[in-house]
């Protein structure tokens, strides 16, 4: 599907800007290789130093395995090694031998969660892209592990987690997890050609957004019993949970919006139906999160989380919510062409520019606290590469195919 014709005026279509999204994109890079580990990849405190006795975590090993993924496809030197590196941790250090899936981290305890396995899924097909040798054989058992164990058809959504022996499984059902399952499946759809995934994307989101969200009034609702009876009080005692807050999680609709959109151009390049819907429902869950999470408490950015009457439950702001934000404003001005989102996308990076990027200490700032004041009560260090360097790149590329298999078609055309 292609954009709307973009005003000259607009950001996206200026050279200068373009350049400026390059520029700190590889101003992020080598603050982030600091993470290797012989295990994998491991956590970054604020300086940039890895913990002594820090281990390799799959979260960490899978998204810095994506993003060198994406720096290999760009022609930067030295990050295949890296991209190898992770893809070798992934089919060793942890990977369970015994019951298949993959650990949490290289201490092999723990379950097996859907959130994790879909981007080890997403690792893989970004490796896949780059060309790495490893990344297929990553890529079938990533994909084995889904079909066989966290797919639901009856459910049209993935199954939350499990034991470590498959044997046990959570009686709950998270939006976060198919939300980044949505986002591995457009991946796997673009590096197998199987148009099933796509599919499988759009029962996703017709579940968690088309039927639970937009009845809500474009709220997301995060978290679900195992018959996907809504849970609205879930962690109530633990609101500021980095990965299952109480309440909503504004961050979340942007995500969630820009991937509608990002599936409705998937859906029509492949000559699938695209249901209206997904632009529209994209619109509502930005306009709502913009409306309620801004200066939700009187000063300037995106809070994390809401309660179910729209105040702020957990004030701090986080570098992904406003990348996300960002992305989603990119998003949806790509698309429909229009003001309310260049000036929304302009907002956005005045914002994170002026207090989320540290050029003296290096990378982003993951967290301020109400005062934009750079804190730690969720998120200690800067762990996290991910959101920040994607929504860098997404910008400047269209909205499908996704965004290894966009760039590579990006730099075919230079």
């Amino acid at each position: 599907m292609s954009g709307a014709a973009l005003n000259p005026d607009s950001w996206l279509s200026q050279p200068a800007h373009l350049t400026w999204l390059a520029d700190e994109g590889l101003r992020l890079l080598p603050f982030a290789r600091r993470a290797q580990v012989e295990q994998g990849f491991a956590a970054l405190d604020a300086e940039g130093r890895i913990a002594e006795g820090a281990v390799a975590e799959l979260i960490h090993t899978t998204r810095m395995t994506h993003c060198f993924a994406l720096a290999h496809i760009q022609g930067l030197p030295g990050y295949a090694a890296l991209v190898d590196h992770g893809l070798a941790a992934l089919r060793g250090a942890l990977w369970d031998e015994t019951h298949g899936g993959w650990f949490s981290d290289a201490t092999r305890s723990g379950g097996k969660s859907a959130y994790l396995h879909a981007f080890v899924a997403l690792a893989a097909s970004s490796a896949r892209v780059a060309g790495r040798p490893a990344a297929q054989a990553l890529l079938d058992d990533a994909i084995g592990i889904i079909e066989r164990h966290f797919w639901s058809e009856e459910e049209g959504a993935l199954r939350e987690s499990f034991s470590a022996d498959w044997r046990d499984e959570e009686a709950y059902r998270g939006a976060n997890s198919n939300m980044h399952a949505t986002e591995a499946f457009l991946a796997l759809a673009d590096v197998s050609g199987d148009t099933r995934w796509l599919q499988r994307a759009l029962r996703i989101a017709e579940r968690l957004i088309h039927r639970h969200a937009a009845a809500r009034g474009h709220v997301v609702l995060e978290h679900f019993d195992a018959q996907w009876q809504a849970l609205p009080e879930y962690n109530a005692e633990r609101r500021a949970d980095p990965f299952r807050p109480y309440g909503s999680t504004p961050g979340h609709a942007f995500e969630w919006a820009r991937l509608l959109l990002h599936l409705q151009a998937a859906l029509t390049q492949a000559g699938c139906a695209a249901p209206d819907w997904l632009l529209a429902d994209a619109r509502g869950l930005f306009a709502r999160a913009c409306a309620q999470a801004w200066q939700a408490d009187g000063a300037p950015g995106l809070v994390y989380s809401l309660d179910w009457r729209q105040q702020p439950v957990v004030r701090a702001r986080l570098h992904w919510v406003h990348a996300e934000a960002v992305a989603a404003a990119a998003a949806l001005l790509q698309r429909t062409g229009e003001a309310l989102y260049e000036q929304w996308y302009r907002q956005f990076w005045a914002f994170i520019d002026a207090h989320f990027i540290d050029l003296r200490g290096g990378s982003w700032h993951h967290e301020l606290d109400s005062d934009n004041r750079p804190a730690a009560s969720i998120w200690p260090g800067k762990p996290d590469l991910y959101h920040a360097y994607q929504a860098l790149l997404l910008p400047r590329l269209a909205l499908a195919p996704s965004l290894a298999t966009a760039l590579a078609a990006d730099v075919t055309r230079q």
